[in-house]
Formats: C-alpha cells, structure tokens, sequence
C-alpha cells in the first residue's frame, strides 16, 4: 500500500499514532472469522513479520516464492491441501478482514450439492471488479472487466454480481484440478524495477472455468459490499477502522440473493 512499508496484512483495524499504527492486525480479524480446521496463510512480501505477528497460533506457513497470481498462491500451497485430509476448503484473501463466521458456513453448507462457491456481492459500483456469468443458481464463468467492460449496456444489467475472489471448495476437487491450473500460465507484460517484462501468472478465477467444463457445479452465495470490502489504499484503511470501531458489520446473505 502507498505510504506504507510493510506486509498490508498486518494493518491495522485498531489504530494509535497513525492509521498505519496500532493493533489487531487485518490479518488476525480474517482468522478470527474462519471455521476450526488446519488453517495455512500463504507469504511472501516481509514474511517474517506475517510469521512473527501469527505466532503461536498453530498455522502452516506456504511461501509463494514468486508473486505470479493469485492462481500462484494457490499452487503455493499445493502440499498443505495434499497433507491434510478435510472435506472441506475455504479460501480468503489477506485484505478483506469483514467476511465472519456466518457467512463462511454459508458458503461450506453449499458445497453439499456444488464442488466450489463463489462468494459474490453487488456493488454500488462495478468499478473493475470481475462479474460472475450466471444459468440460474450455477456459475458457468467469472468475466474479468477488461472483458465485459466492452459489453452492450444491456448485457451489462444482467451481470450484476461481482466476484469477492473468496472461494469455498470440496478438496478432492479442488485437488483435481489444481495441476490443470498449474499446466496453463498466462504470459503477462508487467513493470518490474522500471522495466517491462514478460511473466507467467496462474489466474484463480480460471479454475471455474475449467471445473464446470469438467462438469462439476459451481455455485454462489451473495454478501453484502461491507463485508467484503478490500483494503487497498489509506482511505479505505481510514472506512475500515471506523466499521471496526462501530462494528457495523452485517453478517449473511444479502437480501436479494
């Protein structure tokens, strides 16, 4: 994040000399919220202090060597989901502190009949956010905006819920179809050290795809905006601290889902 030094992780939600000092860390809230089980936090930027602030809390550390992609934070942590023999997986992201309890369970109750779940939401604004591609309670695909961006105005309506990049899913297929993620990099340009260059990134969103071409169903579940709310720069720090103070914080399925 602009401004400041460290892992965003470990922001945090109770501020003291400056927003970007004081204590209970996001990443700690995300913990907080997740379902008893062996839980694996994925590292790289200033592990050290992920690892240092997390002590004594029984996880599994997986380090993605290099950052390419949120498929590749995935990949990361391969043998952690290989290890551990659990029906169940839920995956997070490290800067959404809000997603509690109730809404994790919702997404696991519904791996009954789906072998994965999104967790959506319908935004105020889309803004660039990736949309999920609906056949009445199955996702087929989630467009990323670059895509959908071009879209008629009409088409647009329709795809109203956004992707949160917050997944449930059964293991043995989560397992099933990691190493087809694994087999099909995309090439992306990006700035490294002032210079353009050609990387590989593993894209999570790709595993929707390829797992409902393989048959299996993938469902949803709708949250509201708050909760969801990624932290990604100071003004969205400032909005998070004050839900905390107040803690605002809905918990469910969003009313129109």
């Amino acid at each position: 994040m602009k401004g400041f030094g460290g892992n965003k992780t470990l922001l945090p939600l109770v501020p003291k000399t400056s927003a970007f000092s004081g204590e209970h860390p996001i990443l700690l809230e995300i913990l907080h919220g997740l379902p008893p089980g062996p839980k694996a936090v994925v590292v790289n930027y200033k592990k050290e202090d992920v690892i240092e602030a997390t002590r004594g809390l029984g996880l599994t550390y997986c380090e993605q060597l290099e950052l390419n992609g949120t498929g590749g934070a995935l990949l990361a942590a391969r043998e952690f989901l290989e290890k551990h023999d659990c029906s169940s997986v839920l995956i997070t992201m490290g800067d959404v502190p809000f997603v509690g309890k109730e809404t994790n369970r919702a997404l696991i109750a519904k791996l009954e009949d789906k072998g994965l779940v999104v967790l959506g939401f319908r935004p105020e604004s889309k803004k660039q956010y990736g949309v999920l591609k609906l056949e009445e309670d199955r996702v087929r695909k989630i467009i990323e905006w670059r895509f959908w961006s071009g879209y008629p105005k009409e088409v647009k309506k329709t795809l109203d819920i956004c992707n949160s990049g917050i997944y449930a899913a059964r293991r043995e297929d989560l397992l099933r179809y990691i190493p087809v993620l694994a087999s099909r990099p995309h090439r992306v340009q990006k700035e490294i050290d002032g210079k353009l260059v050609e990387v590989e990134e593993f894209f999570l969103t790709d595993l929707i795809e390829y797992m409902d071409e393989g048959g299996v169903e993938i469902g949803y579940e709708v949250a509201e905006e708050i909760q969801v709310m990624g932290i990604d720069d100071l003004d969205a720090l400032k909005k998070a601290q004050g839900i905390f103070r107040s803690r605002a914080i809905p918990q469910g399925r969003d009313i129109r889902a």
